[in-house]
């Protein structure tokens, strides 16, 4: 843990106002820094293997909780994973990354996350086989390395499937100005590895339209997002809903920026439909500096259908039916998504009208660093 910090310490280092004052150079240190920890190997003559790199995130934050149920603070390393990825025949890349506790250390193995094998030969069609993303939601499809809130909002915990990795096979690409992805993936049994293959399957269908051109902005894109999964007992790599549909707009302009989502999931064995929106404006106060803000809504058809946050379910470990959270944040990046720090304060409030447990109201603020390689 020591060295992780001695890293980052270095790290902000390089930010310091006497950095700032130096000619700017052809590379930056952050450049150096992140190529020598991550690149082992970079032949592109070589027509076996072209490259071979380190890949991984390492997240640490403060969390602390004021709500009527109670108060709750800690420090948590939230993400620690780290793995190899392999460029082959210069269409094939094959990735594996393990997720460690070293703040635990009891266990420091926690599990697998992806390991697959994905063939490409352009922006237009990349076949992946193997544990990978099931990228779904708005936050669902945005890795997190790369989310502008230090979480993501509840509506994703609820919507989206949060084991995040599934064994399965998908097809995806872009033909501009629409982009795509088709996967089909194992909801069955999950454990640290690839799960028990003994439940049924879950299918994704995403289709996106990206209409910056029309508007002349930066980033314009429309996608609808669908999935089916077969009920089954089996199923714990995924949440019990068995049809889940979400509409989502990525939107940025000059400094600002908006995404929204609204998105709806019909439940199975007792869990209830349910409707959800957010919607997260943005906007770059400087090259460095960026303000968020986000507001997300969750209803449940019936009781106990929602719930709660990370660090809110620390306090609360009941369900609600109706769930309200504005979240207020800013990002300092050093060095983009590779190198920030992201802090949020977020004022939530959960209704439970089957009174069992459920109820929430509370404000929690959170803070850390986040650091992603290559």
């Amino acid at each position: 843990m020591n060295r992780f910090l001695q890293a980052a310490g270095l790290l902000l280092a390089c930010a310091s106002p006497a950095g700032a004052q130096t000619a700017p150079a052809p590379e930056s240190t952050y450049d150096r820094i992140w190529r020598q920890f991550s690149t082992i190997y970079d032949d592109r003559s070589n027509s076996v293997v072209q490259r071979i790199q380190l890949s991984g995130r390492f997240q640490h934050e403060f969390a602390t909780l004021d709500a009527d149920q109670g108060d709750h603070d800690e420090w948590n390393t939230r993400r620690f994973r780290i793995g190899p990825r392999v460029t082959l025949f210069r269409t094939f890349t094959v990735s594996a990354e393990a997720e460690l506790n070293p703040q635990e250390m009891d266990p420091l193995y926690l599990r697998l996350t992806d390991v697959y094998v994905q063939w490409s030969r352009s922006a237009r069609l990349a076949v992946t086989v193997g544990k990978q993303g099931m990228p779904f939601t708005m936050d669902g499809a945005t890795s997190s390395k790369e989310l502008l809130t230090i979480d993501r909002s509840n509506l994703a915990n609820n919507i989206w499937f949060p084991q995040e990795y599934l064994p399965g096979a998908s097809l995806s690409g872009r033909v501009a100005p629409w982009t795509y992805r088709v996967g089909v993936y194992s909801a069955g049994e999950a454990n640290k590895e690839f799960g028990g293959f003994d439940g049924s399957v879950a299918t994704l269908v995403v289709l996106g339209y990206d209409f910056a051109s029309v508007l002349a902005v930066k980033d314009a894109l429309l996608s609808a997002n669908y999935v089916y999964q077969n009920p089954d007992t089996d199923n714990t790599f995924t949440r019990q809903l068995e049809h889940v549909l979400s509409i989502n707009l990525r939107l940025e302009a000059g400094r600002w920026g908006m995404r929204t989502d609204v998105s709806g999931a019909t439940g199975y064995f007792g869990q209830s439909d349910l409707w959800a929106l957010t919607a997260m404006p943005y906007y770059k106060a400087t090259d460095k500096l960026q303000l968020i803000g986000r507001y997300t809504f969750l209803g449940s058809a019936g009781p106990n259908g929602i719930r709660l946050s990370t660090y809110e379910n620390r306090l609360v470990g009941g369900r609600g039916d109706e769930y309200h959270e504005v979240y207020l944040g800013a990002n300092y990046f050093f060095y983009g998504h590779k190198l920030k720090l992201q802090s949020g304060v977020q004022m939530a409030e959960m209704q439970d009208r089957a009174n069992d447990g459920g109820a929430y109201s509370g404000v929690s603020w959170i803070t850390g660093l986040r650091i992603g390689w290559p």
